[in-house]
């Protein structure tokens, strides 16, 4: 038995790639009508050295008013964490569930800043349910296995 503590500890949170586009400009800022907003999140992880992981959040935020785009904003936060010693069924949730949990209100807070700073009114995104993203892509792969096993 094993009576090494589990480790987890955040060693840097940083932004990876930040990007944001207002095509429309100066045009779109005489606009009186409010856009509609649509927001994607991603996240990835990957080991990259002895119990060091990088797990990166991608948030895309896209303002539109029918066809016309108001702005496009995406930030890939990133977070090297260090994870020793936890059972491997852990590290998955721990990966998708708890690290994109500690990373969303930097990217949120990126995000808003990007937005205001091109000339709008800061964008707020409301909090997401990192673990509920995760049991639902579970699921969706639990389906598609079985769909491939009844064939």
């Amino acid at each position: 038995m094993s009576d090494e503590q589990p480790v987890f500890s955040i060693e840097k949170i940083y932004v990876k790639d930040l990007s944001i586009e207002v095509p429309n400009a100066p045009q779109i800022f005489l606009e009186r009508e409010t856009p509609g907003i649509e927001v994607q999140i991603q996240n990835a992880a990957k080991a990259i050295g002895e119990g060091m992981f990088e797990v990166a959040l991608t948030v895309t935020v896209n303002a539109k008013q029918e066809e016309k785009a108001f702005f496009l904003v995406e930030v890939v936060k990133a977070g090297i964490f260090q994870i020793r010693n936890v059972p491997e069924q852990d590290m998955e949730p721990i990966l998708a569930v708890a690290c994109p949990n500690i990373l969303f209100p930097y990217a949120r807070e990126t995000i808003s800043d990007a937005i205001n700073r091109a000339g709008f009114p800061p964008v707020i995104l409301a909090p997401v349910n990192f673990e509920a993203l995760y049991q639902q892509r579970l699921m969706e792969q639990q389906q598609a296995e079985s769909k491939i096993q009844l064939q």
